[in-house]
């Protein structure tokens, strides 16, 4: 029988409220391969009530002790990397090494947030007056919750929770619906880690479930990844709520290629961007913006490599791209595809209308390639999430510049060039959040923020490192005086 999921409340897996479930299926194959629900503000309701019953006693549960269930998660999932990966591959439509890469990147956010001892520690000062003590320390939130997309469904919710409890705060995650069987393996492992109940929970469901997050007055903090439509809408609405938000956006990733370029090396490494994860992560190349000489270079080894990329199904050996995640998210970028014919590209490489033998029920999106998009087209200021490649010429690195930070996205920028200068000149002036110096994918370590500028992020603090650690924590300046007359003498 198919799965029916439930939601983690309590400490205890309970049935929502929900009087619709819906059905998910692997874009590869149309499987069915569960049931998912779409909580109501009940759920929700619980699931902060829960947290906030927890939260008094795990915010005094010293910082020590609370990265100890870090530590124990982290090896759970190095013991389970293979049943977690395998479930990304098959709801989410990636490749199997896809999948182990995306959950070695969420596993270092687990290490790095077991260094929560010294990462919100704060700071002091000795007689900021004569005979007056002046201290800063960082204290929990509350309740705070995370709203997940479908492209990431391991790495993304651990951008969040284990900074979240390891700073003091009980978390609430809410998944994306498409993809809601890699969170609940997930929870089935927090489980076995003995939390208090209430520390963790997890409330499955769509819009409606999200509505009630925003406007529950127990969550004090959410963080989203998504679109930018939504992730604007998610902002305004956390903000006029007076909750603290981190909210991540779209994005239409430019990257420059020099005439002095590696062009072996940029073309595997811009191809990988491009089509890794069927184009659909927010730091895929999207836009190659040639300079000079390197448009004939590089066109020709980027058309082969689009061309010759195999297509399949994420668990089959070899297999280099798998599908995009439903046929809506198909028939979408099929169409922006030809808006971009009708502004004036040249369609080099085409990726519709094919499919994979033996799999012919599946969301199907081969490599394409659009060439000589207009700059002022739609189709070049649009974020496909695909995997569509658009190319534009540049006859200096200025004009490329100048390409590049003419959009109102700014995730990441990418050059690949052998010059210092040029390299130099390129990440001072481009308007982007990330930056990758012949890299296709500038992705940030743990221990660094995922930033994003423009309409690619909403907010102040980004998800990871640093950021993290104050985005999940607000700071109590303490000044004290304590006048030697007042001691006892013993």
């Amino acid at each position: 029988m198919v799965r029916q999921l439930r939601n983690y409340i309590g400490g205890t897996w309970q049935t929502a409220t929900a009087s619709e479930y819906l059905d998910v299926l692997d874009p590869a194959t149309a499987e069915k391969l569960s049931e998912v629900p779409l909580s109501r503000g009940e759920d929700v309701d619980r699931a902060v009530q829960a947290a906030q019953a927890a939260f008094e006693e795990w915010r005094c549960t010293p910082a020590v002790d609370r990265v100890q269930f870090l530590f124990k998660l982290k090896a759970l999932l190095e013991k389970h990397l293979d049943t977690i990966a395998r479930t990304i591959t098959r709801e989410c439509g990636k490749t199997y090494h896809e999948s182990i890469g995306e959950m070695r990147r969420g596993i270092e956010n687990v290490e790095t947030a077991c260094g929560i001892p010294i990462l919100m520690q704060g700071t002091n000062n000795e007689d900021i007056a004569r005979g007056i003590d002046e201290h800063m320390i960082r204290q929990p939130l509350g309740v705070v919750a995370a709203i997940t997309p479908f492209n990431f469904p391991g790495m993304i919710p651990l951008w969040f929770l284990p900074y979240a409890i390891a700073t003091g705060n009980c978390f609430i995650l809410k998944p994306s619906e498409r993809v809601p069987n890699t969170s609940a393996l997930l929870f089935e492992l927090l489980d076995e880690l003995g939390l208090p109940p209430g520390v963790v929970q997890l409330v499955n469901g769509g819009r409606e479930t999200v509505e009630a997050i925003l406007d529950h007055p127990g969550v004090k903090a959410v963080s989203f990844v998504g679109s930018t439509p939504v992730a604007k809408a998610v902002y305004a609405r956390a903000a006029l709520n007076g909750k603290r938000a981190q909210c991540q956006g779209g994005a239409k990733n430019p990257v420059v290629i020099m005439p002095d370029a590696d062009m072996e090396m940029a073309t595997r490494i811009i191809a990988d961007s491009v089509y890794g994860c069927a184009g659909q992560r927010c730091l895929a190349n999207s836009v190659a913006i040639t300079v000079g000489e390197a448009r004939e270079m590089f066109g020709e080894r980027i058309r082969e490599a689009a061309e010759t990329r195999r297509v399949g199904y994420g668990l089959d050996e070899g297999v280099e791209m798998g599908p995009v995640i439903t046929p809506q998210s198909r028939e979408r970028i099929e169409r922006l595809i030809a808006q971009g014919v009708d502004e004036g590209a040249k369609l080099v490489v085409d990726g519709r209308g094919k499919t994979v033998p033996g799999y012919e029920a599946g969301n199907w999106v081969f490599p394409t390639i659009l060439e000589d998009v207009n700059p002022r087209g739609e189709i070049a200021h649009t974020e496909i999430f695909g995997p569509v490649l658009s190319t534009m010429h540049a006859r200096t690195l200025d004009e490329a510049i100048a390409l590049v930070n003419d959009r109102a996205y700014g995730n990441m920028a990418c050059i690949f060039t052998s010059s210092g200068a040029h390299a130099r000149q390129f990440r001072s002036e481009v308007r982007a959040g990330n930056v990758g110096i012949n890299i296709g994918v500038a992705a940030p370590m743990a221990f660094f923020p995922f930033s994003g500028w423009g309409e690619s992020f909403f907010g102040d603090l980004h998800a990871q490192g640093w950021h993290g650690v104050e985005f999940y924590t607000q700071t109590k300046v303490v000044v004290e005086r304590w006048p030697r007359e007042w001691s006892r003498t013993f």
